[in-house]
């Protein structure tokens, strides 16, 4: 079912507070770049208990839902860091998790999974995207929370929005990672009724920019999506149910290189002691690139789960 209309302003308000307890409310610092023409802020998601924003939207979904829908568990498909959202809230109310993973899921996170109690399915990745279109796993029990156009997710993800706004209120732009679309269209959700000057930009890599073709062509339309170290966003295709209400939502998408997001993963760590995956950086190689519009950028640092050996690439300069 396609999600046309924006999240309400009063389900993510309502989201805020009944998450409050359970995630962290992240800061909003500066990149540590003085010669910059820009303000470039981080919201430091990676600061989450299990290293990403996805505490937020899994952490909503699972407490609104019913007993009866938890009674068999809960289960999701995810790359890594919706698995690790979903298993830690199930592992707080002691339910079972699943989680159906891609087969170049990253270790790291396949460890995190496992460590917080999840019981992994690897297929794939055709097989994982099927799951994402369809919202099901055949023959999987449990209570499926999809890691994107669920809305108590999106609204979950939308607090990102609002703590922005708190704490930077004239914000020109925030740069959002895309992957399937949840975290920006939650977060546009919540900053348009708010401030609908501010402008919101997806960012995406060359290696799988979705979004960047279906604007393009104004439809979905597939592209040759090559796995790369930036794990944790892109895709062969745009979500059927998330076009109508991204492109309604977004200003764009600004596309960056791959050896971008690699000198941005390097300029976090130098510049500011901050450890982000590929997709958390992407939003930073987009403002450093020059393409991103106004004088106060956000850049929405998703998460910080990348294998150690990846980083150590990227720091070498192997990227």
């Amino acid at each position: 079912m396609e999600t046309i209309n924006p999240i309400p302003l009063d389900a993510i308000r309502a989201a805020q507070d009944r998450i409050k307890d359970t995630v962290n409310r992240t800061p909003l610092i500066r990149l540590n770049i003085p010669d910059s023409p820009t303000e470039i802020f981080l919201k430091l998601e990676n600061l989450q208990p299990i290293g990403s924003f996805k505490l937020r939207g899994a952490g909503n979904a699972i407490k609104l839902a019913s007993k009866e829908q938890l009674t068999e568990g809960v289960y999701t498909a995810s790359a890594g860091n919706m698995a690790q959202g979903v298993a830690w809230n199930a592992r707080q109310l002691g339910i079972p998790c699943t989680v159906i993973v891609p087969d170049h899921a990253p270790e790291t996170k396949i460890a995190a999974i496992t460590r917080l109690g999840g019981k992994i399915i690897k297929v794939p990745f055709d097989d994982w995207w099927q799951v994402i279109v369809s919202h099901q796993y055949p023959g999987q029990k449990g209570f499926f929370i999809h890691p994107v156009s669920n809305p108590d997710v999106m609204a979950g993800n939308g607090t990102i929005g609002l703590e922005i706004l708190e704490d930077l209120p004239d914000v020109d732009t925030i740069l959002i990672p895309y992957g399937g679309g949840g975290l920006s269209c939650g977060i546009a959700s919540a900053v348009q009724p708010l401030k609908s000057d501010t402008r919101i930009y997806a960012c995406e890599v060359e290696t799988s920019a979705a979004f960047k073709a279906a604007l393009n062509v104004g439809e979905i339309t597939k592209i040759d999506y090559q796995a790369s170290f930036v794990d944790g966003i892109g895709s062969s295709s745009v979500l059927p149910d998330m076009w109508p209400l991204a492109k309604k939502l977004l200003d764009g998408s600004i596309v960056v290189s791959l050896a971008q997001v690699a000198d941005a993963v390097r300029l976090l760590a130098e510049r500011n002691r901050v450890i982000a995956e590929g997709a958390g950086a992407t939003p930073v190689a987009a403002a450093l690139n020059g393409k991103a519009p106004g004088q106060k950028i956000v850049c929405v640092i998703s998460g910080g789960n990348i294998d150690f050996e990846k980083l150590i690439k990227i720091f070498k300069r192997e990227f």
